[in-house]
């Protein structure tokens, strides 16, 4: 049983890492998050835990659908087992407070924010929150689990993220949402959940969801839902989700975003968000198109030594 955050003050432990891996990759056509893009057959999950077990995270927990869960743990699960401890999580659509109903159109999962919370009776530890189909780079991870080693638990949140620059962050194939990243002195101010970013010529331009266009200069600072947590992110989770299933349950369309709730709490005083950067190249899965491009980055970083040719094989 996952104990009041009021009862631990420090860490006594290494964070976990939480693998949000429920996606259903609807522009991808597939599952992607179980895509071989490694010399030895490894998934870019398969990169972002090697990494995470050379910055310090003890234990993994991953967020997955019911109907993958054999093929999650046979193609991708039993290999991290070797390595660290492993623990499955689901994420279903009638995972919702009393007194709600999913629309009987509804096949999307309820986003990030609702997967998270799925783990919620898991992790009971600081925790770092990443994308199952984004590479995210060796620093990265040791910025996030610096933080958290160190992270107190508190009714105001000490929470973190790391930035990555936008025009890294884009596909040659489609547009891309991202949060887009307002900060002062190291510390998040705000964050705005973007669609619909994409590069037209030498221009950046992209729409919020109430449909207000923007213009991008892409400098801006953007997550790519690597957080850091610690066990009071789950009481403002469950309180916001409550307010959103109230506001737009109702919609099959509608997603509980993390940087929504984040972007609240930072801006009613209830949170503070410290900004890391790194320079880690990004890259992600978004459309099939985007493999090869992953392929050839993986086969670089391989080749100027970042990572062993088999991953799992060396003994780093």
């Amino acid at each position: 049983m996952r104990q009041d955050h009021h009862e631990r003050k420090r860490v006594a432990v290494k964070p976990t890492l939480l693998v949000l891996a429920a996606g259903v990759g609807s522009r991808y056509g597939s599952l992607k998050q179980m895509d071989p893009v490694g010399p030895g057959g490894e998934t870019l999950i398969d990169y972002s835990i090697f990494d995470c077990i050379r910055a310090g995270f003890g234990r993994i927990v991953f967020v997955i659908r019911p109907e993958i869960e054999s093929e999650f743990r046979h193609s991708v699960g039993r290999r991290i087992e070797t390595h660290l401890p492993v623990e499955y999580c689901s994420q279903k659509l009638d995972m919702i407070p009393g007194g709600h109903r999913v629309h009987p159109d509804r096949r999307k999962p309820w986003g990030t924010g609702h997967a998270v919370l799925a783990a919620r009776r898991s992790i009971d530890e600081n925790f770092a929150v990443i994308n199952a189909d984004d590479f995210y780079g060796i620093n990265s991870f040791r910025a996030l689990a610096s933080h958290l080693e160190t992270a107190e638990d508190d009714d105001h949140g000490n929470y973190s993220m790391v930035g990555f620059t936008l025009r890294q962050t884009l596909s040659e194939h489609g547009s891309v949402a991202r949060g887009v990243c307002r900060n002062h002195g190291g510390f998040l101010k705000g964050v705005v959940e973007l669609t619909q970013i994409e590069r037209i010529g030498k221009e950046i331009s992209s729409s919020d969801p109430e449909g207000r266009a923007y213009s991008l200069s892409g400098e801006e600072i953007v997550s790519l839902n690597m957080w850091g947590f610690t066990p009071s992110i789950f009481v403002h989770l469950e309180k916001a989700f409550v307010s959103f299933l109230e506001d737009q349950g109702q919609n099959e369309n509608s997603e509980f975003f993390i940087p929504t709730v984040v972007n609240k709490l930072i801006t009613t005083g209830r949170a503070k968000v410290r900004v890391l950067t790194t320079n880690d190249s990004w890259f992600g899965m978004t459309y099939r198109k985007d493999l090869s491009k992953i392929k050839s980055e993986i086969r670089n970083l391989v080749i100027c030594g970042s990572y062993p040719k088999f991953l799992w094989n060396s003994s780093e």
